[in-house]
């Protein structure tokens, strides 16, 4: 039996997160993640949109059991589904320089709406907006490093496993394509 070519370039999609969500289980510095290629390329690749979102969400949620949750991972989760919701202008006209933009944004969301969360439920800062400057300018309270530090890494992070996943798909889908003509 022959797989159509788009199922098979879904289930190298899903080979490609798995892959990319034992990246977040092994040591890694902090926020150097694959957390925005995941979504991105779940919303590139798959064809049903109800796919891309349930398969890269289902991942992340098998990973976070052996990382663990905390009170803000709502706000994890809620960013991750927006960027799936970015991820879809990829499939107007995908480019890298469109992905680099897009990836760019993607980041600095996850940075606001995380960041946000820490300032609203850890009682680290006062509910002001003064409160909430200082909880964007320390970062993330549970590392020891400085915010620019943090979103730097998490910046690198999210711009090296994207270009990486998507360029082995892009690769895969050449292959693919090649093959059935």
């Amino acid at each position: 039996m022959k797989l159509s070519q788009n199922l098979r370039l879904e289930l190298f999609s899903v080979s490609l997160i798995i892959i990319a969500v034992v990246s977040r289980i092994i040591p890694h510095p902090p926020n150097f993640a694959p957390i925005t290629a995941i979504a991105l390329l779940g919303a590139y690749s798959f064809s049903n949109k109800f796919k891309s979102f349930f398969i890269p969400l289902i991942a992340m949620l098998i990973s976070d059991v052996f990382i663990g949750f905390h009170t803000t991972i709502w706000a994890v989760y809620l960013s991750f589904a927006l960027i799936v919701l970015l991820g879809f202008n990829l499939r107007k006209a995908f480019s890298f320089s469109r992905l680099f933009v897009i990836t760019s944004a993607s980041s600095f969301l996850f940075y606001l709406i995380t960041n946000f969360a820490v300032w609203l439920l850890s009682g680290l800062y006062p509910h002001t907006l003064a409160g909430l400057l200082q909880c964007y300018t320390f970062g993330l309270p549970f590392y020891r490093t400085t915010t620019l530090e943090l979103f730097a890494l998490s910046y690198l992070g999210d711009i090296s496993y994207t270009f990486i996943l998507f360029g082995v798909y892009k690769i895969a889908e050449r292959k693919v394509k090649f093959q059935n003509t």
